[in-house]
């Protein structure tokens, strides 16, 4: 079992209601405990009332399910975790005691796995209908959390069934509803992917019947300045050491929001973008899924170049509620929401202020004024793309209580940063010289590497092999190298002063435009 699903248990364990509690110790016929949703039924005069459950009720299934898995049970145990996933088809059980610091893995038998589908067939006569996993957590002094799965969250990844065992599950106990994602997860059909060469063939089509894209006009920033306010934001996330938030990759942002809603931003070259995601409770997909209809055509109109590659993996799913690109300085959708709607699967890039806001808040519940100018300098600098080191620190310090430089670099990713190159150190401006001579395979007579030496200039060296005493060379190598790394070859014949003018402009020019 996982750290994450460690996690995932804890987090259920603290924050859901299960659904039975009870004690094992003192379990008997003169006091049984009160079941929540079991099938216990005291009649209205009383009779009856203090007679164990039946086999088959609620309680007496899991207390039996819980007296086999413990029954085995390590010494010095603390909690036992045990999770079943089950269908009519498929079943999947894990079950871990807590020793100390470290988990045992804990078998579970056949009579276990029997027990658990006698308890759904119980669940199954209610009027939610059975259950889809079932999750216990008992402690070493009798204390029984149960707490059953409906599917309000996706199952984990190894205990999620294929689509088929499910619909099979459904012939058995049907259901007027599903999760949208399962039933995404089990009818989407591949509605929502579009291959190159499907997209290729929808859009000139779409030219042909003039299905024409909507214009989108004061829904979006426009893709730059979001862009840059993505990376701010995912910044501040990586400088607090959180594990949530956005977060940048070469050409795409990405965003997963904790209520399972997120998005995807894809830079494509000729400076468009596509932004695609999903609202987890999407009205468009429940009424898709569960009540019948029609999928969106979510690229009506859509470019070629709008294809699966650059599209959110809810697609793949089925779960995909809305898709814009960028084209031309605008914002373009075919059948998708306002994005107003989709708002909680992006970051707050909706204005500088918002971003800012975030940013000074990740630092302490009440910023202070300065805090908050910080802040809103780092958004100003990274719209402009001339985000420095000293910016980032002027946020977050540099004391070593916040990662400034997963910060710089969630920046750097989203070409804010303005780069200043140190000054090269002389050594390493010669070892490069000689390597890109004997890299080259160039002539070296006369010309001894070994005889290299170096002139600071400005914004780099100058570097050659001094002439003998007494002689005189025309046209002798000279190398120029910049602080950058940029070497440029030249010779004796050209005067110094007259190159290096040149030179150091071209090093100027790259660093106002970041080449």
């Amino acid at each position: 079992m996982t750290g994450q699903d460690k996690d995932d248990r804890d987090e259920t364990a603290a924050e859901s209601t299960p659904d039975v509690a009870f004690t094992l110790a003192g379990l008997d016929e003169q006091a049984q405990p009160a079941i929540s949703g079991s099938n216990a039924d005291a009649s209205d005069d009383g009779e009856g009332a203090d007679q164990p459950p039946a086999a088959d009720e609620p309680a007496d299934v899991i207390q039996r399910i819980v007296d086999q898995l413990t029954s085995a049970a390590p010494d010095q145990w603390r909690a036992l975790y045990a999770e079943f996933a089950v269908t009519v088809t498929a079943e999947a059980a894990q079950a871990v005691f807590s020793v100390g610091d470290t988990e045992v893995v804990a078998e579970v038998s056949k009579g276990v796995l029997e027990l658990v589908r006698a308890h759904r067939e119980v669940a199954a006569d209610d009027d939610s209908g059975p259950w889809w996993r079932l999750l216990l957590h008992v402690t070493a002094d009798g204390v029984v959390d149960v707490d059953h799965d409906y599917g309000e969250r996706p199952f984990p990844e190894e205990q999620l069934f294929s689509p088929a065992e499910y619909r099979a599950d459904l012939d058995r106990y049907p259901r007027e509803r599903l999760p949208v994602w399962l039933a995404a997860y089990i009818g989407h059909e591949g509605r929502q992917t579009r291959s190159p060469q499907r997209a290729a063939v929808a859009a000139r089509a779409d030219r042909a019947a003039e299905v024409w894209s909507e214009l989108m006009e004061n829904e979006l920033p426009p893709f730059p300045v979001m862009w840059a306010r993505w990376a701010t934001i995912a910044a501040a996330f990586v400088a607090v050491g959180s594990e949530w938030g956005p977060r940048m990759m070469p050409s795409l942002a990405w965003f997963e929001g904790s209520r399972r809603s997120g998005s995807t931003l894809c830079s494509l070259p000729g400076g468009r973008a596509v932004l695609s995601g999903g609202v987890w409770n999407a009205p468009a997909l429940d009424a898709v899924f569960n009540g019948g209809n029609e999928m969106p055509n979510f690229f009506a109109g859509a470019p070629e170049w709008v294809a699966d590659p650059v599209l959110n993996p809810r697609a793949e799913t089925g779960l995909m509620s809305f898709c814009y690109w960028w084209e031309a300085g605008r914002w373009y959708r075919g059948e998708s929401p306002a994005a107003e709607q989709c708002a909680p699967a992006m970051p707050g890039v909706w204005s500088a202020d918002t971003v800012a806001d975030i940013v000074a808040r990740l630092l302490t519940r009440q910023p202070s004024a300065e805090q908050r100018t910080a802040a809103g300098t780092l958004v100003t600098a990274a719209e402009a793309g001339v985000v420095t080191r000293d910016t980032v620190v002027n946020v977050f310090g540099d004391n070593g209580v916040h990662d400034v430089d997963g910060a710089l670099y969630q920046l750097r990713l989203a070409d804010s940063v303005i780069e200043v190159p140190d000054s090269m150190p002389e050594p390493l401006a010669i070892v490069r010289v000689r390597q890109y001579v004997l890299g080259r395979g160039l002539d070296t007579s006369g010309y001894p590497l070994d005889e290299l030496v170096a002139d600071r200039i400005s914004c780099g060296w100058m570097v050659y092999v001094p002439v003998p005493q007494g002689e005189i060379a025309i046209g002798r190598a000279i190398f120029y190298i910049a602080d950058d790394g940029v070497l440029e070859l030249s010779s004796s014949s050209v005067p110094p002063t007259k190159f290096v003018a040149g030179f150091e402009k071209r090093f100027r020019d790259r660093q106002r435009s970041g080449v």
